[in-house]
């Protein structure tokens, strides 16, 4: 894929936009890809990515990506016109509602670099006619990530941990949640949000749907590295039955 935008849109994060002469293949929210970081001595797996935003009319894919070691640093700096090895889509993306639920109440909650798919979920939701509402959690105002494109499919909702912006508190213990009740969860974010976030859906009987982040090395469910533990003691592969699951399936102490 070639690279026809990198943007700095913090110091730990970028956001590569990709593109081939090619139309894209279908991709659905919360499936990821698998990039191979080049010209990077020390980094011999591909990465897995979050699906951020698919534009059909520019025919371009757009990664979120922070900037954790020496191979997300590596992509950070790509240029223009670049060449990029992308494996995708991977994985099993978010279930979207039927045109007959267009009156439920959906939250998508994101932590961190979590929010990347929320982005892309919400936008297939707006298209398909609901009123999706997002909830934003990061450490401070700076980490807090395209909100303006947020604004463009819900109502935003936001969380820091120092305060300087929205709520102080966790995404957990955002007033929203006291007052408004939803029929349908979506987060994805650091594992112990979002086992808290199942913990709060499932004391209140909401349907709920998380995205792991598991270390996947080669997204196709051959390296056995992204194993789940499953209620029912089977372990499947995150790559490959997920990344999405619903809490229901998970062995998480809820």
């Amino acid at each position: 894929m070639k690279v026809t935008a990198n943007e700095r849109l913090h110091q730990n994060y970028c956001l590569l936009k990709l593109t081939v002469e090619q139309p894209l293949p279908e991709m659905f929210p919360g499936q990821f890809v698998e990039v191979r970081v080049d010209n990077s001595p020390s980094t011999f797996l591909r990465r897995p990515i979050s699906i951020n935003y698919v534009d059909k009319q520019a025919n371009e894919l757009w990664l979120l990506i922070q900037l954790v070691g020496e191979g997300t640093r590596k992509l950070a700096e790509a240029r223009v016109g670049d060449i990029i090895n992308v494996m995708l889509p991977l994985g099993n993306g978010f279930t979207i509602p039927s045109s007959e639920e267009r009156g439920k109440k959906l939250l998508l909650i994101g932590g961190g670099v979590g929010t990347a798919p929320m982005l892309y979920l919400g936008a297939w939701l707006k298209t398909a006619g609901f009123e999706p509402t997002f909830l934003l959690g990061a450490r401070s105002q700076n980490d807090l990530l395209q909100l303006e494109q947020f604004r463009t499919y819900g109502e935003v909702f936001v969380t820091t941990e120092d305060g300087s912006m929205g709520e102080k508190a966790y995404v957990t213990n955002h007033s929203l949640l006291k007052n408004t009740h939803f029929d349908h969860i979506y987060t994805c974010g650091p594992k112990p949000m979002m086992m808290a976030v199942a913990r709060y859906a499932s004391a209140e009987d909401i349907d709920c749907e998380v995205s792991l982040e598991n270390t996947m090395a080669c997204g196709l469910g051959a390296c056995l590295c992204c194993v789940e533990k499953l209620k029912d003691e089977h372990h499947v592969c995150v790559c490959t039955e997920g990344p999405v699951f619903n809490i229901k399936k998970l062995s998480w102490q809820i």
